[in-house]
């Protein structure tokens, strides 16, 4: 194994033997404009105590100029991922000197060069382990220290930072920023960005704490930045946690910055939060798309608390943080923001992410056996998310809200700016409620998989049973709707009940719809009934409360997914009921899962009839649909995803590209939905390089580059697809964006028949993937260029040749063979 892979055992005896006490970051990036060089300047002062006469220190990729310890220099001895340290005392300075590698995969310190204006922009992103990236460190969470970072930049930049800076000099085209020091954090939330940031400032203010606010975004994008809409949010979201925590925001300020070429959503840095700058709407946006926005901020919010002040020890607990800021995200946004039907947004789209995760053979608990950093990485996923925060909102249910939020309290005060496992939360949290929680822990977090809910009548008519798979206690809802005199279907009355059996008896009335976990309180799939089914595929428009609808539409996908709803009929049920769905987080989902169904769960006979349909589906609801609206524009781009399998539109596409044809009514087409079409017609062979070019001279903006490259690979046509191939395997300078856009553009449009030829290719070249790239890149080319192909049999030979692969390769080749084998299982059903 890598020196560069952590494992826990090793971090553990580290910190059981030294104990940080500071850290000083000295970073010189004077050179970043100069795009031809390489490096930067790292300077890393460590003071801390040693019972041990030797350790290491972390600094990945780099090189050592030269290391000091106690005022002493020593021979360097680095082996590219862990620099020994040796003739310790029980206190010690150590000084590492040297160079760190700018990133262009967003892992470490990015550089990026926007084309607009030719001005660079640079950023930090480190989670789970990339500070090492920066500078030398101890990369663990469970020795935290405060951090002075000194960060030399041209003098006409923004450089900021965790904290305020406590002073800056400026000698000719050149300043120095030396920044206050933090409160103790650990090494993956330190943050660093610099360049020709736009910023907008405010404050919030609660009683006698004022905290300053940032809005920060490259000065291209600065006409498109909704500054007061975001810092309204931020001030929401300040207020509600204020409220409820009864801990006050411990970081200073609260800068936000939009970054380019971003891997994550967000990231939870104390003082500078970091996010994708693709929540900086170029264009239009449905207000699904502001709220999944204000969810993040919210999300990353919370992690001031969890996450931040109390930090996991170890990577098995990332749900201490995880899962409490996505519960949290949900809770705020429907609480303290416009978005009060938030948790309609997290029933579609977050628990579709964490039922799909927990029914693939590499499900595991949300408390996880994290035995390295590799395995880290990949544990940022649905259990640890979106499953993680629906057990805590079936947590509340079960203990109740008050009690749930003075255990939290009672743990932020007992373990500030500390670290901790699930026990510590456990207790406080059984403190406050009165109930023994361990039961719960172990049947929810400590074990795998889902329960399947189905309400069955008995024969006879006598009675009804709730059936689960699976079991594990539950708090939910039974629904029962009715029309009323409108012919809306309306909540008639909901029974709380607690289940823990296979079995349990239920008194209820029958009515139309009968819905389980009504309100969404647990995490389980639920199946409809026979008689709720043919209900909904009849009145499914009918339904009046978004919640419900969504819970309907989710019952029908998982359905769909594990072979017990034809395909089909899924189908046209969204046919039929998608066109008149008003909410556009639920008509995201919606038109996503109908392009996905006919792609990998009809027979290949099938598909091309189904997809001309959905595309004819889709061309009559964008021109139906209401002027400016959010549906409008879902359908546009929903319009332009089936297009990229079908050309029957492609005249009428080029027609509105052109401006022959005037856009629907109310529709603008902006620069982000023209790329789309013209996708589509690259992708089905009607439209080509000139064309792609002539839309550059529209849109020469970074996104714009990448959409283009995206295109351009997209082409149906056998020297295209040999480039995208090789380019993306062998061409280490393309960014992290632009990978995506070769690998996405190498499969649009669904041409087994150009690329079936790489799948021998593929798994060849996988082993080479993984120990040749970072962790970031080689998870993207595994998942990205998986063969789609009509057997698992290839996958299995390699499964069988490499069982020595890492583990975590292994685990991201088993996901994807899962995935095609469902495709194969459901396909195989729908005859």
């Amino acid at each position: 194994m890598s020196t560069a892979n952590l494992t826990r055992a090793e971090t553990a005896a580290r910190a059981a033997s030294v104990t940080v006490r500071s850290y000083r970051v000295e970073l010189d990036l004077t050179s970043a404009p100069e795009h031809g060089a390489p490096g930067f300047g790292t300077v890393t002062t460590v003071e801390f105590d040693a019972t041990t006469g030797e350790t290491w220190l972390d600094f990945l990729d780099g090189t050592v100029d030269s290391v000091t310890v106690n005022g002493a220099a020593v021979a360097v001895e680095h082996d590219g991922a862990r620099i020994a340290v040796r003739g310790l005392a029980s206190s010690n300075t150590v000084v590492v000197r040297g160079t760190g590698r700018y990133s262009r995969s967003g892992e470490g310190l990015h550089r990026f060069l926007d084309p607009v204006d030719g001005r660079t922009y640079l950023y930090t992103q480190y989670e789970p382990s990339d500070a090492r990236r920066v500078f030398a460190c101890f990369e663990q969470p469970n020795m935290k220290a405060p951090f002075v970072f000194v960060v030399t930049a041209p003098a006409e930049w923004e450089v900021i930072s965790n904290q305020s800076a406590a002073s800056r000099a400026v000698t000719d085209d050149r300043q120095v920023v030396e920044f206050a020091p933090t409160l103790p954090i650990s090494t993956y939330i330190t943050a660093v960005a610099a360049g020709a940031y736009h910023r907008v400032d405010s404050s919030w203010t609660r009683d006698d704490l004022t905290v300053p606010l940032g809005v920060l975004c490259r000065a291209s994008l600065a006409p498109h930045l909704d500054a007061d809409t975001i810092l309204e949010v931020t001030r929401q979201g300040l207020g509600f946690f204020a409220d409820n925590f009864e801990f006050p925001y411990p970081w200073g300020k609260y800068d936000q910055v939009f970054v380019p070429e971003y891997n994550l959503g967000a990231m939870e840095n104390p003082g500078l939060v970091t996010f994708t700058e693709a929540y900086v709407f170029r264009g239009a946006a449905t207000d699904a798309q502001y709220e999944a926005r204000a969810n993040t901020i919210l999300h990353e919010m919370a992690h001031m608390w969890f996450g931040d002040l109390v930090t996991m020890n170890w990577w098995d607990d990332l749900w201490l943080k995880e899962s409490f800021a996505d519960y949290m995200g949900a809770l705020a946004s429907a609480e303290a923001t416009r978005w009060t039907d938030a948790w309609v947004a997290f029933a579609n789209r977050r628990k579709a992410w964490a039922y799909s995760q927990d029914q693939l053979p590499t499900t595991h608990p949300i408390v996880a056996d994290i035995v390295d950093l590799e395995a880290a990485k990949l544990n940022f996923d649905g259990i640890t998310y979106a499953k993680g925060a629906s057990v805590l909102k079936q947590l509340v249910a079960y203990v109740g809200r008050d009690a749930f939020f003075e255990g939290a309290r009672r743990y932020f005060r007992e373990h500030a700016y500390g670290n901790t496992t699930l026990d510590d939360l456990l207790r406080e949290l059984s403190a406050t409620s009165g109930r023994d929680l361990d039961a719960w822990a172990s049947a929810w977090l400590q074990t795998t998989g889902m329960s399947t809910l189905t309400l069955e009548r008995l024969r006879g008519g006598k009675g009804h049973h709730i059936v689960q798979t699976d079991p594990r206690p539950h708090t939910l809802g039974i629904g029962l709707y009715d029309f009323d005199d409108a012919g809306s279907l309306v909540l008639a009355e909901r029974i709380t009940v607690d289940i823990t059996a296979a079995r349990t008896p239920v008194e209820v009335t029958e009515t139309p719809l009968m819905l389980l976990n009504d309100d969404d309180q647990t995490y389980a799939k639920v199946r409809l009934g026979g008689f709720s089914v043919r209900t909904v595929e009849e009145s499914l428009d009918k339904i009046v409360d978004p919640l419900a609808r969504g819970l309907v539409w989710s019952a029908l996908w998982n359905a769909t997914r594990d072979g017990e709803l034809d395909p089909r009929r899924y189908l046209e049920v969204a046919r039929r009921f998608t066109p008149t769905e008003s909410h556009t987080a639920l008509l995201t989902a919606a038109t996503a899962n109908a392009a996905f169904a006919i792609g990998h769960y009809l027979r290949r006979a099938e598909r091309d009839q189904w997809r001309h349909e959905w595309l004819e589906t889709c061309w009559a609801t964008l021109w139906s649909a209401e002027s400016g609206s959010g549906s409008q524009l879902v359908w546009v781009r929903a319009t332009a995803a089936a297009a990229t399998v079908d050309d029957s539109r492609a005249a009428d596409i080029r027609a509105l590209l052109d401006g022959t044809t005037p856009a629907p009514y109310g529709l603008s087409l902006d620069p982000d939905l023209r790329w789309s079409l013209w996708t589509a017609l690259a992708a089905t062979g009607h439209a080509g390089e000139a064309e792609l070019d002539a839309e550059l001279t529209r849109d020469d903006t970074a996104s714009g580059r990448t959409a283009r490259l995206r295109a351009l690979a997209a082409r149906p046509d056998e020297a295209v697809k040999a480039w995208a191939w090789e380019s993306a395997l062998t061409d280490t300078t393309l960014t992290n964006d632009h990978l995506d856009a070769m690998i996405g553009g190498f499969r649009a449009g669904e041409r087994r028949d150009l690329i079936a030829r790489y799948d021998s290719a593929y798994f060849a070249a996988l082993t080479n993937i993984w120990s040749g790239r970072s962790i970031e890149i080689a998870r993207r080319l595994v998942v990205g260029l998986f063969p789609a192909k009509d057997s698992t049999e290839p996958v299995d030979k390699w499964m069988t040749a490499n069982e020595d692969a890492p583990a975590a390769l292994r685990r991201l080749v088993v996901e994807q063979r899962d995935h095609l084998a469902r495709d194969l299982r459901v396909r195989s059903r729908a005859r």
